[in-house]
């Protein structure tokens, strides 16, 4: 259990002890292992410990007796102070940019008097079936989720509107499934994928690869954006150079195809990369050092959510970022604007912005694009392309100057 290290082990541990309650493991009146026993357990220090103790306490799930021990409370001796639970549903918890996240989320929800339930998926779907089933069977003032496999539908739709039949307001992260009408906290993934084209493209760079999920409405919607860059930059799109992997694909497929495209004679091969996420970029790198080849100096690489990766790595990433710890901070504050005050909330769509560090070079013979008009149906809206290099003609409408 408290492997998840990235989350604040007080967070994990309070979590599991909650869980406790709910299986009945904990009683009221039954005493409570002792601070040096669940410090043993969890492999945690005694100091987790006792903050956990001093949350659940105040919280009314625990109380100390002197010279008896901490008891678990009689839910129905917490009088009027009812504990409001918000639970959280997300792809991962532990990884990524999902503990910024969820610690933005936790922070705002102690603040205001709110517990939180976590729950993952991993990506899985039968898992969502799981943490929607433990969330609705306990009282839940509202809900925080992320979609799992987006692009693929909704197989548990009855346990979303039975949310919606019991009055309880939820809200997605990430993306949202497109049967429901609730709002929504989003990244502009295809702005970001679009601009992560463009900026390769802009540094003199067309033959580019794109490496995006398939499953995730935020990787078809990237995809869709990083094929906009290059029809308005008038650039085809080779087939081969358009990678799209599911979440169980994710391990080793993006990366083999990767090296079987870096492999490629250097005429043939890509300059740039485009990846779905900084993990994935990271993984890239990799596969490039694989098949003999430097970044940026052979060939460019962007990533995508600006997470810790991004600079972990020996090879600093050039990223589009993502709102992460804002993001949780905002999703806590809608939600419990609505279980409070029945506020109608809209979609929140955040604008990726391009943070420029080591990993992309610029190709020698810059690329730009411009349009030359000349008299006649054959010549009509003819493109030229500028490389510094001599005059060769490509096709009917297409010269290398």
């Amino acid at each position: 259990m408290m492997n998840n290290r990235r989350i604040p082990k007080y967070i994990v541990l309070k979590n599991e002890l909650l869980s406790w309650f709910e299986s009945g493991r904990l009683q009221a009146g039954k005493q409570v292992p002792s601070e040096h026993e669940i410090a043993d357990q969890f492999g945690v220090s005694r100091q987790t410990v006792r903050q956990t103790f001093g949350e659940l306490e105040k919280e009314g799930w625990l109380e100390r007796i002197q010279g008896k021990g901490t008891f678990a409370r009689n839910p129905e001796r917490r009088e009027s102070e009812q504990v409001k639970t918000i639970g959280i549903i997300t792809t991962y918890i532990s990884d990524y940019i999902f503990p910024h996240i969820v610690r933005g989320a936790e922070a705002e929800l102690r603040s205001k008097g709110y517990r939180l339930l976590l729950s993952s998926t991993d990506n899985n779907k039968d898992k969502e079936m799981d943490s929607l089933q433990l969330m609705t069977s306990q009282p839940l003032s509202g809900l925080i989720i992320e979609p799992t496999k987006s692009a693929e539908g909704n197989p548990n739709l009855s346990y979303f509107l039975s949310l919606q039949e019991k009055g309880i307001p939820f809200l997605m992260i990430n993306e949202k499934y497109r049967e429901l009408d609730c709002p929504c906290l989003k990244l502009d993934d295809e702005l970001g994928g679009y601009k992560a084209a463009c900026h390769l493209i802009e540094n003199g760079h067309t033959a580019i690869a794109g490496f995006f999920k398939r499953d995730d409405l935020q990787g078809v919607n990237r995809l869709k954006g990083f094929l906009r860059a290059h029809r308005e930059a008038g650039i085809p799109v080779s087939p081969e150079r358009v990678v799209t992997y599911t979440t169980e694909q994710k391990g080793s497929f993006p990366y083999d195809q990767a090296v079987q495209l870096l492999k490629q004679p250097d005429e043939q091969r890509p300059t740039g990369l485009v990846c779905y996420n900084d993990e994935l970029a990271v993984s890239l790198v990799e596969a490039a050092g694989q098949c003999g080849l430097q970044v940026p100096q052979d060939v460019s690489m962007v990533g995508f959510d600006d997470s810790t990766l991004a600079i972990a790595s020996g090879v600093k990433l050039t990223t589009m970022t993502h709102p992460k710890t804002e993001m949780g901070i905002t999703a806590a504050r809608q939600l419990i604007s609505m279980i409070e005050n029945q506020t109608e909330i809209s979609d929140t769509i955040y604008e990726p912005e391009l943070v420029e560090r080591e990993s992309v070079e610029k190709k020698v013979g810059h690329y730009r694009r411009f349009e030359v008009r000349k008299d006649g149906p054959l010549h009509a809206n003819l493109y030229v392309q500028l490389y510094f290099s001599n005059i060769e003609r490509r096709d009917s409408s297409c010269w290398r100057i």
